[in-house]
């Protein structure tokens, strides 16, 4: 067995290491916008489908046992497509990691860094990733094994504290601003889902393959259970999220955090977990991108080229004049991204794949 293959929990919290990353940051905040009291009920409906379209894609990906999207392209359209296609999967991990760092950057120079040049501060996340990108594939996943299961306790632990600050009328009306918003244009927050893209890189790393069901719904279940109890916590307590443009609005219910005497201001427990959360995803989406180079290049190893990478999601992340123009990024053009990458393209590849084998075996039985 190689050392590389990775066990059931660990491929789970892999895909749980992108939806932890987005809650860190405006996620929560931006489902509340759009949805309003209707949150709750949204994520509950979004969730069912995402359940849907994650069955379809094990189904899909069933049919190639032992290869990821990037194999499937190949076949589907040879050498160039599939060079196409594992270029706009890297694309997408590092402009998204680019963004992403920036403004959960960002967000720490507002806490604690106020005079400390954003530089800095991006630089801190970069220099231990391109280490760690150096290691072992397992040494990524074992982390995650460690830090990711913290994180959803933590949210558990928030939601449960804050109890006692909860007005739980806040969630009515239950349909918002109409069942048309909260079910029709609603279902673009399938986009929170975008740890469902790492199901395509998934079926070559598995020990036990014969697990991926397992694993697909197990994680979208788990993602659901979050991001309802991150939205809950601050729709419960902050109204007025739902207008301003505060940072890192969990942080900001940490601080309600209580108890007993000794046990108080709580949030730089929360701030020091979500940095090695960050850490983990940021680990992660730059493990997936050394790996997919290495396939469309055939390079022995790419090991190499982690410090390209790192040096890349450095340069990228800098490119913002300020926080407004990436955080613009994150609450437009990301959701967007993750539907037509993560869904549209991914899943068309699998039909496109399915329906060629299909035809194949036709010729086949005819011959």
């Amino acid at each position: 067995m190689s050392k590389s293959k990775i066990g059931t929990v660990e491929a789970i919290m892999i895909i749980l290491t992108i939806i932890v990353a987005h809650t860190i940051l405006s996620l929560p905040k931006n489902i509340l916008t759009s949805m309003k009291s209707a949150s709750i009920l949204n994520l509950i409906y979004v969730s069912i489908v995402v359940v849907a379209l994650g069955y379809l894609i094990f189904r899909l990906l069933r049919n190639f046992p032992g290869l990821d999207i990037i194999d499937i392209s190949e076949l589907v359209g040879g050498k160039m497509f599939k060079n196409i296609i594992g270029t706009i999967f890297m694309v997408y991990f590092v402009i998204s990691a680019s963004m992403l760092l920036r403004n959960f950057s960002e967000s720490l120079k507002v806490i604690y860094y106020p005079m400390t040049d954003i530089f800095f501060i991006v630089a801190f996340f970069i220099i231990p990733v391109c280490y760690v990108n150096k290691l072992d594939f397992n040494a990524t996943s074992k982390t995650n094994l460690i830090v990711v299961p913290i994180v959803l306790f933590a949210i558990i632990v928030l939601f449960a504290t804050n109890m006692k600050q909860f007005s739980t009328q806040k969630m009515f009306p239950i349909l918002g601003e109409g069942a048309s918003n909260t079910f029709v244009l609603g279902l673009s927050n399938i986009s929170a889902f975008g740890g469902i893209v790492y199901l395509y890189f998934l079926p070559p790393l598995l020990k036990e393959p014969e697990k991926m069901k397992k694993i697909t719904l197990i994680s979208i279940g788990i993602t659901s259970i979050y991001l309802i109890l991150s939205v809950a916590t601050l729709l419960f307590i902050f109204s007025f999220f739902i207008t301003t443009n505060e940072i890192t609005p969990l942080y900001n219910a940490t601080r309600y955090i209580e108890l007993g005497s000794f046990f108080q201001r709580l949030e730089s427990i929360f701030l020091i977990i979500w940095i090695l959360a960050f850490a983990c995803y940021l680990s992660t989406i730059s493990k997936f991108s050394v790996s997919v180079l290495k396939k469309i290049t055939n390079i022995d190893t790419a090991k190499p080229l982690t410090d390209i990478f790192g040096l890349l999601i450095l340069g990228l992340s800098l490119v913002p004049e300020n926080y407004a123009i990436s955080q613009s990024f994150e609450n437009t053009i990301y959701p967007h991204l993750v539907i037509a990458v993560s869904y549209f393209l991914g899943i068309g590849i699998l039909v496109i794949a399915n329906l060629k084998r299909r035809k194949e075996s036709k010729h086949e039985k005819i011959s």
